[in-house]
Protein backbone atom coordinates (compact mmCIF):
# COMPACT_ATOMS: atom_id res chain seq x y z
CA UNK A 1 0.00 0.00 0.00
CA UNK A 2 1.37 3.18 -1.04
CA UNK A 3 1.95 6.13 1.90
CA UNK A 4 0.05 8.82 1.96
CA UNK A 5 3.34 11.54 2.11
CA UNK A 6 2.12 15.49 2.78
CA UNK A 7 3.42 15.94 -1.01
CA UNK A 8 0.92 13.34 -2.22
CA UNK A 9 -2.08 14.64 0.14
CA UNK A 10 -1.60 18.18 -1.29
CA UNK A 11 -1.68 17.27 -5.03
CA UNK A 12 -4.95 15.06 -4.44
CA UNK A 13 -6.34 18.31 -2.66
CA UNK A 14 -5.73 19.87 -5.58
CA UNK A 15 -7.03 17.64 -8.01
CA UNK A 16 -9.96 16.75 -5.81
CA UNK A 17 -10.82 20.70 -6.18
CA UNK A 18 -10.48 21.12 -9.51
CA UNK A 19 -13.12 17.88 -10.41
CA UNK A 20 -15.62 19.63 -7.98
CA UNK A 21 -15.54 23.11 -9.48
CA UNK A 22 -15.93 21.18 -13.06
CA UNK A 23 -18.62 18.82 -11.82
CA UNK A 24 -21.80 21.14 -12.68
CA UNK A 25 -20.84 21.77 -16.01
CA UNK A 26 -19.88 18.41 -16.86
CA UNK A 27 -23.19 17.22 -15.36
CA UNK A 28 -25.35 20.22 -17.38
CA UNK A 29 -23.82 18.99 -20.31
CA UNK A 30 -24.54 15.57 -19.40
CA UNK A 31 -28.23 16.23 -18.46
CA UNK A 32 -31.01 14.70 -21.38
CA UNK A 33 -33.05 16.85 -23.29
CA UNK A 34 -36.29 18.71 -21.28
CA UNK A 35 -39.79 17.59 -22.67
CA UNK A 36 -41.48 21.23 -22.83
CA UNK A 37 -44.29 22.87 -24.97
CA UNK A 38 -43.97 25.72 -26.23
CA UNK A 39 -45.99 28.70 -27.73
CA UNK A 40 -45.41 31.81 -29.83
CA UNK A 41 -44.79 35.37 -28.56
CA UNK A 42 -46.72 37.68 -30.61
CA UNK A 43 -47.91 41.17 -30.94
CA UNK A 44 -51.45 41.35 -30.20
CA UNK A 45 -53.66 44.70 -29.58
CA UNK A 46 -54.15 44.83 -25.86
CA UNK A 47 -55.07 47.89 -23.37
CA UNK A 48 -55.82 48.08 -19.47
CA UNK A 49 -59.28 46.50 -18.58
CA UNK A 50 -60.94 46.66 -15.79
CA UNK A 51 -63.20 43.82 -14.68
CA UNK A 52 -66.94 44.75 -13.73
CA UNK A 53 -69.97 42.23 -13.17
CA UNK A 54 -72.10 40.54 -16.01
CA UNK A 55 -74.97 38.05 -16.31
CA UNK A 56 -75.50 35.50 -18.88
CA UNK A 57 -79.13 35.98 -20.06
CA UNK A 58 -81.19 34.38 -22.98
CA UNK A 59 -81.77 36.06 -25.85
CA UNK A 60 -85.63 34.70 -26.04
CA UNK A 61 -87.36 34.28 -23.01
CA UNK A 62 -90.93 34.01 -23.08
CA UNK A 63 -93.88 34.13 -20.48
CA UNK A 64 -96.69 32.64 -22.35
CA UNK A 65 -100.32 33.63 -21.57
CA UNK A 66 -103.86 32.56 -22.46
CA UNK A 67 -105.10 34.07 -25.15
CA UNK A 68 -109.07 32.83 -24.14
CA UNK A 69 -110.78 31.66 -21.42
CA UNK A 70 -110.83 27.99 -19.84
CA UNK A 71 -109.90 25.43 -18.40
CA UNK A 72 -106.32 24.21 -18.45
CA UNK A 73 -106.14 20.06 -19.68
CA UNK A 74 -102.58 19.79 -20.41
CA UNK A 75 -99.83 21.98 -19.36
CA UNK A 76 -95.74 20.69 -20.31
CA UNK A 77 -93.60 20.01 -18.01
CA UNK A 78 -90.29 22.00 -16.64
CA UNK A 79 -87.42 20.61 -18.39
CA UNK A 80 -89.01 19.50 -21.69
CA UNK A 81 -87.82 20.43 -24.30
CA UNK A 82 -89.51 22.11 -27.65
CA UNK A 83 -89.24 23.23 -30.68
CA UNK A 84 -90.86 26.19 -32.37
CA UNK A 85 -94.53 25.35 -33.30
CA UNK A 86 -95.14 22.48 -30.13
CA UNK A 87 -97.85 22.74 -28.02
CA UNK A 88 -96.99 23.77 -24.64
CA UNK A 89 -99.95 24.15 -22.77
CA UNK A 90 -103.84 23.26 -24.44
CA UNK A 91 -107.34 24.97 -22.70
CA UNK A 92 -110.61 22.93 -22.83
CA UNK A 93 -112.31 24.09 -26.16
CA UNK A 94 -116.03 22.25 -26.16
CA UNK A 95 -117.93 25.66 -26.02
CA UNK A 96 -115.51 27.18 -29.00
CA UNK A 97 -116.07 23.72 -31.16
CA UNK A 98 -119.91 23.86 -30.40
CA UNK A 99 -120.04 27.40 -31.88
CA UNK A 100 -118.04 26.46 -34.56
CA UNK A 101 -120.66 23.91 -35.74
CA UNK A 102 -123.26 26.57 -35.36
CA UNK A 103 -121.70 29.48 -37.14
CA UNK A 104 -120.89 26.92 -39.84
CA UNK A 105 -124.80 26.07 -40.17
CA UNK A 106 -125.45 30.02 -40.51
CA UNK A 107 -122.39 29.98 -43.10
CA UNK A 108 -124.49 27.46 -45.02
CA UNK A 109 -127.96 29.13 -44.39
CA UNK A 110 -126.65 32.23 -46.06
CA UNK A 111 -125.28 30.92 -48.73
CA UNK A 112 -128.26 28.44 -49.63
CA UNK A 113 -130.65 32.01 -49.13
CA UNK A 114 -128.21 34.10 -51.87
CA UNK A 115 -127.82 31.10 -54.08
CA UNK A 116 -132.19 31.23 -54.11
CA UNK A 117 -132.16 35.29 -54.16
CA UNK A 118 -129.32 35.14 -57.03
CA UNK A 119 -132.07 32.42 -59.23
CA UNK A 120 -134.63 34.48 -58.02
CA UNK A 121 -132.73 37.70 -59.33
CA UNK A 122 -132.16 36.38 -62.67
CA UNK A 123 -135.88 34.90 -63.07
CA UNK A 124 -137.08 38.68 -62.67
CA UNK A 125 -134.56 39.65 -65.01
CA UNK A 126 -136.06 37.68 -67.99
CA UNK A 127 -139.55 38.37 -66.86
CA UNK A 128 -139.00 42.11 -66.76
CA UNK A 129 -137.74 42.16 -69.82
CA UNK A 130 -141.15 40.83 -71.11
CA UNK A 131 -142.97 42.98 -69.29
CA UNK A 132 -144.47 40.03 -67.38
CA UNK A 133 -142.84 41.33 -64.06
CA UNK A 134 -142.86 44.48 -62.24
CA UNK A 135 -139.91 46.33 -62.08
CA UNK A 136 -140.19 46.88 -58.19
CA UNK A 137 -140.04 43.33 -57.82
CA UNK A 138 -136.63 43.31 -59.75
CA UNK A 139 -135.68 45.81 -57.52
CA UNK A 140 -136.19 44.62 -54.53
CA UNK A 141 -134.87 40.67 -55.32
CA UNK A 142 -131.78 42.43 -56.30
CA UNK A 143 -131.24 44.70 -53.10
CA UNK A 144 -132.41 41.49 -51.06
CA UNK A 145 -129.39 39.34 -53.09
CA UNK A 146 -126.97 42.33 -52.22
CA UNK A 147 -128.28 42.07 -48.38
CA UNK A 148 -127.54 37.47 -48.79
CA UNK A 149 -124.42 38.22 -49.95
CA UNK A 150 -123.49 40.84 -47.05
CA UNK A 151 -125.03 38.51 -44.08
CA UNK A 152 -123.21 35.88 -45.95
CA UNK A 153 -119.93 37.51 -45.55
CA UNK A 154 -120.51 38.19 -41.63
CA UNK A 155 -121.45 34.46 -40.89
CA UNK A 156 -118.05 33.62 -43.11
CA UNK A 157 -116.30 36.03 -40.62
CA UNK A 158 -117.87 34.93 -37.28
CA UNK A 159 -116.65 31.64 -38.13
CA UNK A 160 -112.90 32.42 -38.59
CA UNK A 161 -112.97 33.91 -35.60
CA UNK A 162 -114.35 30.78 -33.92
CA UNK A 163 -111.54 28.80 -35.95
CA UNK A 164 -109.00 31.34 -34.79
CA UNK A 165 -110.04 30.82 -30.84
CA UNK A 166 -109.85 27.33 -31.17
CA UNK A 167 -106.26 27.62 -32.84
CA UNK A 168 -105.92 29.71 -29.83
CA UNK A 169 -106.47 27.12 -27.11
CA UNK A 170 -102.99 25.46 -27.66
CA UNK A 171 -100.24 27.74 -26.66
CA UNK A 172 -97.16 26.69 -28.89
CA UNK A 173 -94.15 27.38 -28.59
CA UNK A 174 -92.85 30.40 -30.48
CA UNK A 175 -88.85 29.15 -30.53
CA UNK A 176 -86.68 26.33 -29.78
CA UNK A 177 -86.35 25.71 -26.20
CA UNK A 178 -87.17 24.93 -22.63
CA UNK A 179 -89.93 24.76 -20.38
CA UNK A 180 -88.39 26.15 -17.06
CA UNK A 181 -91.43 27.38 -15.15
CA UNK A 182 -95.01 26.25 -14.69
CA UNK A 183 -96.78 29.35 -13.60
CA UNK A 184 -100.42 27.34 -13.66
CA UNK A 185 -101.22 23.37 -13.56
CA UNK A 186 -104.21 21.83 -15.45
CA UNK A 187 -107.25 22.31 -14.07
CA UNK A 188 -107.02 25.63 -13.13
CA UNK A 189 -109.13 27.66 -15.18
CA UNK A 190 -107.57 30.76 -16.97
CA UNK A 191 -108.70 34.01 -18.10
CA UNK A 192 -106.94 35.82 -20.75
CA UNK A 193 -103.37 37.52 -20.55
CA UNK A 194 -102.82 34.43 -17.82
CA UNK A 195 -99.30 33.37 -17.54
CA UNK A 196 -99.14 29.84 -18.10
CA UNK A 197 -95.71 28.71 -18.60
CA UNK A 198 -92.43 29.97 -18.95
CA UNK A 199 -89.79 28.95 -22.68
CA UNK A 200 -86.52 29.61 -22.60
CA UNK A 201 -84.21 29.59 -25.54
CA UNK A 202 -80.59 27.92 -24.09
CA UNK A 203 -78.84 28.22 -27.92
CA UNK A 204 -78.84 31.66 -28.39
CA UNK A 205 -77.42 33.50 -25.51
CA UNK A 206 -76.09 37.28 -24.16
CA UNK A 207 -73.80 38.54 -21.64
CA UNK A 208 -75.63 41.63 -20.26
CA UNK A 209 -73.38 44.36 -18.08
CA UNK A 210 -72.53 47.63 -16.98
CA UNK A 211 -69.38 49.68 -16.61
CA UNK A 212 -68.09 53.21 -15.77
CA UNK A 213 -69.33 55.86 -18.23
CA UNK A 214 -65.39 56.85 -17.96
CA UNK A 215 -65.24 53.81 -20.22
CA UNK A 216 -67.73 54.57 -23.17
CA UNK A 217 -65.39 55.78 -25.24
CA UNK A 218 -63.40 52.64 -25.52
CA UNK A 219 -66.03 50.06 -25.64
CA UNK A 220 -66.90 49.37 -29.64
CA UNK A 221 -69.51 46.97 -31.69
CA UNK A 222 -67.94 44.26 -32.82
CA UNK A 223 -64.89 44.13 -29.94
CA UNK A 224 -64.03 40.91 -28.38
CA UNK A 225 -63.92 41.08 -24.44
CA UNK A 226 -62.56 38.61 -22.12
CA UNK A 227 -65.08 36.88 -19.43
CA UNK A 228 -64.04 35.09 -16.73
CA UNK A 229 -65.20 33.26 -13.80
CA UNK A 230 -64.30 31.35 -10.93
CA UNK A 231 -63.57 27.90 -13.19
CA UNK A 232 -63.34 29.37 -16.48
CA UNK A 233 -62.32 31.95 -19.07
CA UNK A 234 -64.26 32.53 -22.38
CA UNK A 235 -64.70 35.44 -24.74
CA UNK A 236 -67.06 37.18 -26.01
CA UNK A 237 -68.04 39.64 -28.61
CA UNK A 238 -69.56 43.17 -28.19
CA UNK A 239 -73.13 43.52 -30.29
CA UNK A 240 -74.51 46.68 -28.82
CA UNK A 241 -73.35 49.74 -26.08
CA UNK A 242 -76.03 51.48 -24.87
CA UNK A 243 -75.16 54.78 -25.33
CA UNK A 244 -77.37 56.41 -22.37
CA UNK A 245 -76.07 56.44 -19.06
CA UNK A 246 -77.75 55.49 -15.85
CA UNK A 247 -77.94 58.92 -13.92
CA UNK A 248 -77.93 57.48 -10.49
CA UNK A 249 -74.97 54.77 -11.49
CA UNK A 250 -73.33 56.69 -14.33
CA UNK A 251 -72.91 53.83 -16.09
CA UNK A 252 -73.80 52.34 -19.26
CA UNK A 253 -74.44 49.37 -20.76
CA UNK A 254 -73.02 46.54 -23.01
CA UNK A 255 -74.10 43.20 -24.52
CA UNK A 256 -72.05 40.69 -26.14
CA UNK A 257 -72.49 37.61 -27.87
CA UNK A 258 -71.09 34.33 -26.86
CA UNK A 259 -68.73 32.58 -28.81
CA UNK A 260 -69.27 29.24 -27.21
CA UNK A 261 -72.65 27.99 -25.22
CA UNK A 262 -70.38 27.51 -22.14
CA UNK A 263 -72.37 29.43 -19.59
CA UNK A 264 -75.94 28.01 -18.19
CA UNK A 265 -78.39 31.42 -18.20
CA UNK A 266 -78.22 33.29 -14.92
CA UNK A 267 -74.32 32.72 -14.83
CA UNK A 268 -72.75 35.47 -13.37
CA UNK A 269 -69.45 36.59 -14.16
CA UNK A 270 -66.70 39.50 -14.70
CA UNK A 271 -66.39 41.11 -17.92
CA UNK A 272 -62.64 42.79 -19.01
CA UNK A 273 -63.59 46.43 -19.95
CA UNK A 274 -60.90 48.03 -21.68
CA UNK A 275 -60.17 51.34 -19.80
CA UNK A 276 -57.85 52.91 -22.90
CA UNK A 277 -57.44 52.58 -26.09
CA UNK A 278 -55.85 49.51 -27.53
CA UNK A 279 -51.98 49.37 -28.07
CA UNK A 280 -50.05 47.01 -30.58
CA UNK A 281 -47.84 45.00 -28.15
CA UNK A 282 -45.26 41.74 -27.67
CA UNK A 283 -47.42 39.11 -25.45
CA UNK A 284 -46.82 35.68 -24.41
CA UNK A 285 -49.29 33.23 -22.86
CA UNK A 286 -48.98 33.90 -18.87
CA UNK A 287 -47.49 29.89 -18.46
CA UNK A 288 -44.80 31.38 -19.98
CA UNK A 289 -44.12 33.38 -17.28
CA UNK A 290 -41.17 31.92 -14.75
CA UNK A 291 -41.64 33.78 -11.49
CA UNK A 292 -38.82 33.58 -8.88
CA UNK A 293 -38.27 36.11 -5.95
CA UNK A 294 -36.96 39.33 -7.25
CA UNK A 295 -37.14 37.79 -11.20
CA UNK A 296 -39.54 37.29 -13.89
CA UNK A 297 -38.28 35.60 -17.06
CA UNK A 298 -38.92 33.06 -19.71
CA UNK A 299 -37.29 30.59 -21.37
CA UNK A 300 -36.84 30.91 -25.47
CA UNK A 301 -35.91 27.94 -27.27
CA UNK A 302 -33.86 28.84 -30.06
CA UNK A 303 -33.33 27.28 -33.19
CA UNK A 304 -30.76 24.43 -32.23
CA UNK A 305 -33.41 23.53 -29.43
CA UNK A 306 -31.27 25.06 -26.16
CA UNK A 307 -33.19 27.07 -23.87
CA UNK A 308 -32.06 30.48 -23.26
CA UNK A 309 -33.39 32.30 -20.21
CA UNK A 310 -35.16 35.97 -20.80
CA UNK A 311 -35.59 38.38 -17.71
CA UNK A 312 -38.62 40.72 -19.06
CA UNK A 313 -40.91 43.06 -17.30
CA UNK A 314 -44.93 42.73 -17.36
CA UNK A 315 -47.62 45.11 -18.57
CA UNK A 316 -51.30 44.70 -19.35
CA UNK A 317 -52.81 41.25 -19.24
CA UNK A 318 -55.90 39.64 -21.03
CA UNK A 319 -57.43 36.20 -19.67
CA UNK A 320 -54.49 34.00 -21.11
CA UNK A 321 -51.58 36.12 -22.10
CA UNK A 322 -49.44 39.03 -20.64
CA UNK A 323 -47.76 41.74 -22.71
CA UNK A 324 -43.70 41.69 -21.96
CA UNK A 325 -40.98 43.46 -22.78
CA UNK A 326 -37.45 41.84 -22.82
CA UNK A 327 -34.95 40.46 -25.14
CA UNK A 328 -37.00 38.67 -27.38
CA UNK A 329 -39.57 39.43 -30.21
CA UNK A 330 -42.66 38.13 -32.24
CA UNK A 331 -42.35 34.48 -33.13
CA UNK A 332 -40.10 33.23 -30.78
CA UNK A 333 -40.56 30.27 -29.19
CA UNK A 334 -41.16 30.34 -25.44
CA UNK A 335 -41.76 27.47 -23.00
CA UNK A 336 -45.11 27.05 -21.24
CA UNK A 337 -44.53 23.54 -20.01
CA UNK A 338 -41.86 21.94 -18.35
CA UNK A 339 -40.38 25.72 -17.57
CA UNK A 340 -40.31 24.77 -13.78
CA UNK A 341 -36.79 22.66 -13.69
CA UNK A 342 -35.43 24.28 -16.95
CA UNK A 343 -32.08 25.48 -16.81
CA UNK A 344 -30.49 27.97 -18.62
CA UNK A 345 -28.41 26.54 -21.81
CA UNK A 346 -30.28 22.89 -21.56
CA UNK A 347 -31.38 21.13 -24.54
CA UNK A 348 -34.95 20.75 -24.77
CA UNK A 349 -37.42 17.88 -26.74
CA UNK A 350 -40.45 19.92 -28.03
CA UNK A 351 -43.45 17.94 -27.41
CA UNK A 352 -46.47 18.12 -29.99
CA UNK A 353 -49.58 19.63 -28.72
Amino acid sequence: MKTLTPSLLRRTGVLGLALALLAPAWAQDQMPPATVRVAQAEVRPMAPVTWVPGTVASRNDARLAAEVEGRLNTVADVGTAVAAGDPVATIEDTALRLRRDELAAEVERAQAQLVFLEAEEKRFDRLAQSNLAAATQLEQTRADRDVARGDLAVARSRLAQNEDQLARTVIRAPFDGVVVERVMTPGERVIVGSTVVRVVDQAHLEVIARAPLEYYGYVQPGQRLDLRTRAATAQAVVRTVVAVGDLNTHQFELRLDLLEQRFPVGQTLRVAVPMAHTEELLSVPRDALVLRPGNISVFVVGADDTARQVPVTTGVGTADRIAVEGDLRGGDRVVIRGNERLQPGQSVMVADG
